[in-house]
């Protein structure tokens, strides 16, 4: 299994990191747009957020413009209308891509390591989630239409 959290990630900043400083948490990894019918998950995942984060837990947003073009903002922008709209507070990194030849690393392995229904990797759309153990094994994927709301337990039993 690769290491999850030495895979270079660009911030919104455009500054290069990793999930290095996450080693040792459990994430809720979610590829995210700003103009998705799934937009409003944004209030439910700062929620998430703000319950469990003294626990160990970290909510981590990637945007991606692959589905419906539904991110076509740039980074600051899409920064701002997280913090404006939902109060969001937890990391949202620079717009990336999940599916096709340009698919991100991080991407890869989460589709490697979760697959889909009946063993489909591409993400079908934007707000699929991925659960990150602490020990950086992805454990579970959420579809699109999986509220946040109603992973908590999910969450608990790894925290």
């Amino acid at each position: 299994m690769s290491d999850l959290y030495s895979i270079p990630l660009q911030a919104a900043d455009g500054s290069t990191t990793s999930l290095e400083e996450q080693r040792g948490k459990v994430l809720l990894i979610v590829n995210t747009a700003s103009k998705c019918g799934f937009t409003p998950q944004y209030r439910g995942l700062e929620a998430l957020y703000n319950e469990y984060q003294d626990r160990g837990l970290v909510v981590l947003g990637f945007p991606c413009n692959q589905f419906g073009q539904q991110e076509p903002g740039g980074d600051e922008e899409i920064q701002q209308f997280c913090e404006l709209n939902y109060g969001v507070s937890f990391p949202v990194y620079a717009k990336l891509e999940v599916n096709g030849p340009d698919a991100h690393p991080l991407f890869v392995h989460l589709k490697r390591e979760a697959p889909g229904i009946l063993g489909t990797e591409g993400v079908k759309w934007n707000f699929t989630k991925f659960l990150v153990d602490r020990e950086g094994r992805v454990v579970k994927r959420f579809a699109p239409k999986d509220k946040p709301e109603a992973l908590g337990s999910e969450i608990e039993q790894l925290l």
